[in-house]
């Protein structure tokens, strides 16, 4: 799972390269996305490229926003493609992120 990291002002915006975030992929997600949570307040996850998450792939996204909105930041996640917003929805993560269909929907939000 390579991650690439763009700053839109005082956001960073963090693209998911890798089509599947699951128990295989998840170590290597939490290991690049510390670098970002340690130096950012505003991250948005842009996910176009993601086709499935399992629940470890939920867990570690939901520790980065727990991890962010303990330093006084956010998270913001877009563009989730049809499988994984099902899932979302599914397990009920829907209701505790923020989820926009596009990149530019998620910087407004912030």
């Amino acid at each position: 799972m390579k991650l690439i990291k763009e700053k839109y002002e005082n956001v960073a915006v963090v693209t998911l390269t890798g089509e599947v975030l699951d128990a295989n992929t998840v170590s290597e997600f939490k290991s690049e996305i510390n670098n970002v949570i340690q130096s950012e307040y505003h991250v948005v996850f842009d996910m176009s490229k993601v086709n499935f998450v399992d629940s470890s792939g939920i867990g570690a996204i939901l520790s980065c926003l727990r991890k962010l909105n303990s330093e006084g930041g956010d998270l913001k996640i877009c563009a989730l493609t049809k499988p994984v917003r099902a899932l979302f929805e599914l397990v009920r993560m829907h209701k505790i992120f923020d989820i926009f269909n596009t990149l530019d929907e998620a910087l407004v939000a912030f």
